[in-house]
């Protein structure tokens, strides 16, 4: 028990050290030393004046009260009320300073958090998803005020503290028992009315649900991506109800935290106007008695009144809205950097690669979070120098392949082999630049034609073949691309914007770039989703010839596409279902060929266009 006891001290300072309020304040000098510095040194100063200026009147009414000369009293009343009234304006501007860098650090920690871990398991993972939420928007004003902002609401909320503090010191000198009765009194409002229990009752997971979902339809309504949709299916009436319903129950779960609770309200009351009360009865009873003179009941009647500050300053919701997204931003960087770490190696080759095949040896693989597994004793040869379509339904584990195959995560279990060594086994640097890829999502950069097309820097030469074999020749009116320098973006002066079909050219000219400097294999996820029918058998004839000496893996729904590969892997249930070329799996009449034909149904019917979903949606 003694030792029990004994540790018990160490236990409460490691819980206070890891609240979050104490983690947002001790965040302020990392982020800006000068000016932490001077934002606590202002604030206790502004905490300090109410006490030093009651200090002053008093002497000042002494002074009077006894013909004393004036000058100097009038000289400390008239420099504190200075101060009282110049300290405040700037205090707000270092404060906004000091939210400026704070937040612009977090956003800092926040970037390497998510783009230094090698994998991406961590962007995925849906235990991260709050904190990454809350972390990623904080200084949007979307849930609560920037920290430029909140800063002064803080700093206002502890100079009352402070200033209240100080007070009902100076009523020492007067009484001992007068500090402890006001401070308590005044103190304890806290508890009665849980103001000590907002913090953690704004940050519960309810709570964070509650943000994320109204944070969901708010993007819904101002998203240019979701504008289209939402008023081609009439939803603009939804997405507001739905806004306001999920922004009310947010309100709501903040509002019971924060409010006021009624019942111990008339204590607080009750206990704080006796307190007042004795402690204004003694002044006026020492008064009367003669044994307080009229400046010292100036001083500590104003000392008993200021104690009330006590009450309305401490931690308050400005505090609480800015120091949880600083803990869940501090929370995710270990979380990220522990989810998204891939094992790292040194192996490299100088020899092209891969030179003999890639093998998928009994490969399992789950999502963060996810018990069912997308790939399931998974095993796939693809010979170097050929082409392999990969087809299913959606959530086969199509991409997830090709994620694999990028090292974006690594297998639960068995093992992707490159020319017999374990991918894993491979300096991931080294290998990542041995493959191109165009992802059906893929980046559009807002910078120059030339970075979009080689980001990592290639002869302008073969940026401008790519471009040409991609279909986007420089020069061409048509495409408003008039050099290389060309920024692809009206945001700029001088830039330009392209449609959907031409991004994609640019992301396909960015793969067939990779291959003219060095990639070996090259990883098709949706490559043509954009483009009509006929630019897509144009772009991959142009893309097959491109990459005749490279090893390719298609993913893709449309037919017309796949049936060009040299075989073609149908991919069900995590594992393999049929493996063959086209006119192999369309002898044998199974799913390949059932999938083949209702989408040849549609192109006979000229729907082109709906064919691959329909398709999907009648297997599923």
């Amino acid at each position: 028990m003694a030792v029990e006891q004994h540790f018990r001290p160490l236990s409460y300072v490691k819980r206070l050290a890891a609240r979050q309020e104490v983690t947002f304040f001790s965040v302020l000098p990392k982020a800006d030393v000068a000016l932490a510095s001077a934002w606590w040194v202002v604030l206790i100063l502004r905490g300090l004046l109410p006490a030093g200026f009651a200090i002053a009147m008093g002497s000042l009414v002494g002074a009077v009260q006894h013909r004393s000369h004036l000058a100097i009293p009038l000289t400390v009343v008239g420099v504190m009320f200075v101060l009282l009234q110049v300290l405040a304006p700037v205090h707000v501007a270092i404060g906004q300073n000091l939210g400026d860098r704070t937040a612009a650090w977090l956003y800092d920690r926040l970037t390497r958090s998510c783009v230094l871990p090698p994998g991406i398991a961590h962007l995925e993972d849906p235990a991260l998803a709050n904190d990454l939420s809350m972390a990623r928007d904080f200084d949007l004003g979307i849930t609560a005020p920037p920290i430029s902002v909140s800063m002064d609401f803080i700093a206002a909320s502890l100079v009352e503290l402070i200033g209240g503090l100080a007070l009902t010191l100076v009523l020492a000198a007067y009484a001992w028992w007068a500090p402890m009765l006001l401070g308590a009194a005044w103190l304890s409002t806290h508890i009665l009315l849980r103001e000590s229990a907002v913090w953690r009752d704004r940050n519960t997971k309810e709570v964070r649900d509650a943000q994320r979902e109204s944070e969901y339809t708010f993007r819904l309504a101002v998203d240019p991506p979701a504008s289209k949709e939402v008023r081609l299916f009439g939803l603009a009436e939804w997405v507001v109800d739905e806004f306001r319903e999920r922004r009310e129950r947010l309100f709501r779960l903040q509002y019971s935290a924060t409010r006021l609770r009624e019942r111990p309200l008339f204590w607080s009351l009750l206990l704080v106007a006796v307190a007042n009360g004795i402690v204004f009865w003694s002044l006026a009873s020492s008064g009367l008695n003669g044994s307080l003179n009229l400046s010292q009941i100036v001083v500590y009647a104003q000392a008993a009144v200021g104690s009330s500050m006590i009450a309305f300053g401490g931690l308050n919701w400005a505090l609480d809205g800015s120091a949880a997204p600083v803990a869940a931003t501090l929370r995710l960087e270990p979380a990220m950097s522990r989810i998204g770490r891939l094992r790292m190696a040194a192996v490299r080759t100088e020899t092209a690669i891969p030179a003999r095949d890639i093998v998928f040896r009994d490969v399992t693989f789950r999502y963060p979070g996810s018990s069912k597994a997308v790939l399931e004793a998974f095993n796939l040869r693809i010979p170097a120098g050929s082409s392999m379509a990969i087809v299913g339904q959606n959530g086969a584990g199509k991409t997830t392949l090709a994620k694999l195959l990028c090292r974006l995560y690594d297998p639960d279990s068995g093992a992707i082999e490159i020319d017999g060594t374990d991918l894993r086994e491979l300096d991931l640097e080294f290998w990542r630049s041995r493959l191109a890829a165009v992802f059906q999502d893929f980046i559009r950069f807002e910078l120059t034609l030339r970075e979009n097309v080689s980001p990592s820097g290639a002869p302008d030469l073969d940026v401008l073949a790519s471009l040409a074999e991609a279909g986007m020749p420089v020069g061409d009116h048509s495409t408003r691309l008039t050099s290389l320098d060309t920024i692809l973006s009206r945001a700029y002066s001088g830039g330009t914007d392209l449609s959907g079909g031409q991004w994609q050219r640019i992301a396909l000219a960015r793969a067939i770039c990779g291959v003219r400097t060095g990639a070996g294999l090259v990883l098709l996820d949706e490559p043509t989703a954009q483009l009509d029918i006929r630019g897509e058998a144009e772009i991959f004839g142009r893309l097959l010839e491109a990459t005749r000496n490279c090893t390719t893996l298609l993913i893709s729904h449309r037919f017309s596409t796949v049936r060009h590969a040299d075989r073609i892997c149908v991919v069900e249930g995590g594992q393999v279902a049929e493996l063959g070329s086209h006119g192999e799996l369309m002898a044998r009449g199974e799913r390949y060929r059932t999938m083949f034909d209702l989408q040849a149904q549609r192109f006979a019917r000229g729907d082109a266009e709906e064919e691959e979903e329909e398709a999907l949606d009648t297997l599923s």
